[in-house]
């Protein structure tokens, strides 16, 4: 990846963002693991996703403007996190880079980049 522009700008800015985000959240709806802890609507938690994965790509710093400091690991604690349920976010994470037309290099690196916040996010083991 070229070091002189962001992530987000590699992927291709905001559209790109958007259709990542529009492809991963059936994948998670479906999943058996990760449909359960996720709203009936998942309109908002899309809204929130595309703001975030704007920012931690190095796009306008979207989310922190409208809820401030992202705190993700404070904001996941209510929620079960589990190793098994952060490799399925990846895994549907790695399958909406696919379909949403990402390069494969650099759907590689946008997942080395996310590996680490959802391993960070685990707070149980059951």
């Amino acid at each position: 990846m070229n070091r002189n522009i962001s992530l987000y700008d590699a992927l291709g800015g905001e559209a790109a963002i958007r259709s990542i985000v529009e492809c991963f959240y059936p994948k998670v709806q479906n999943h058996p693991l990760l449909g359960p802890i996720f709203p009936e609507d998942i309109n908002p938690v899309m809204e929130k996703q595309f703001l975030f994965l704007t920012q931690f790509f190095g796009g306008p710093h979207l989310y922190s403007e409208q809820h401030g400091h992202p705190m993700m690991r404070a904001r996941h604690l209510p929620f079960p996190i589990t190793p098994e349920r952060a490799e399925a976010w990846l895994s549907c994470m790695r399958e909406a880079l696919k379909e949403a037309g990402i390069d494969s290099e650099l759907a590689a690196f946008a997942l080395e980049r996310l590996s680490g916040p959802a391993h960070h996010f685990v707070n149980t083991t059951e």
